[in-house]
């Protein structure tokens, strides 16, 4: 058996960090939106649909990358808690069209100050040019 040469390595491995880092968000991300009635995939949809005049339900599932089954189960979640609408396309009366409703768009404004919490939580170690997000130009 030929032995592979130790590579000194950096005490700090940057993907073993993120790695921590994306689960301790995610953990705390849910315990914040629990409470709210929200999973982080209602999060997602809610996210889509703000500031669209609506968007078919077909163009959603491709959005969000979901099979149709999968996303009529989201679509109910939300629809029962008053969080969207589904209404018949005025173009194509077999189609829905999915529309954020003000208790959606209330929820979601909710969700999102909770979440900055969570982001000053778990992030507050970090600093602010670190916590900055890039823009592409």
């Amino acid at each position: 058996m030929i032995s592979q040469p130790v590579v000194s390595q950096p005490v700090h491995r940057s993907g073993a960090l993120l790695d921590h880092l994306a689960r301790r968000m995610r953990l705390r991300a849910e315990s914040v939106l629990a409470p709210l009635g929200l999973r982080p995939r209602h999060l997602v949809a809610l996210t889509v649909l703000r500031g669209r005049d609506g968007i078919t339900q077909q163009a959603l599932s491709g959005t969000l990358e979901m099979d149709g089954t999968n996303i009529v189960g989201l679509l109910n979640e939300l629809e029962a808690e008053d969080l969207i609408e589904r209404r018949r396309s005025p173009e194509d009366r077999r189609r829905h069209v999915v529309v954020l409703t003000e208790a959606g768009a209330k929820r979601l404004a909710e969700a999102e100050c909770a979440l900055a919490a969570v982001d000053n939580e778990v992030l507050g170690a970090t600093t602010c040019s670190c916590r900055r997000p890039e823009v592409a130009t």
